[in-house]
C-alpha cells in the first residue's frame, strides 16, 4: 500500500502519527485497512488513488 522498502515501512509504522496496530501476532503487527488508508490520505497524498 505504501510502495516503500521494508526498512522505510518499519520507520513509518513506528512513527507516532501512524495508527496503532489492532493485534500483534508472532508473524507481525496487524492494522485495519481503513486506518492505514486514512493515514495515507492525511500523510501521503501522493499515494491516493486518482480514481477517488
Amino acid at each position: 500500500m505504501l510502495g516503500v522498502s521494508r526498512t522505510r515501512a518499519y520507520q513509518i509504522t513506528n512513527s507516532k502519527s501512524f495508527p496503532d496496530p489492532v493485534a500483534v501476532l508472532s508473524v507481525g503487527r496487524i492494522w485495519r485497512a481503513e486506518d492505514v488508508e486514512r493515514w495515507i490520505k492525511e500523510h501521503r497524498r501522493d499515494l491516493q488513488d486518482s480514481e477517488e
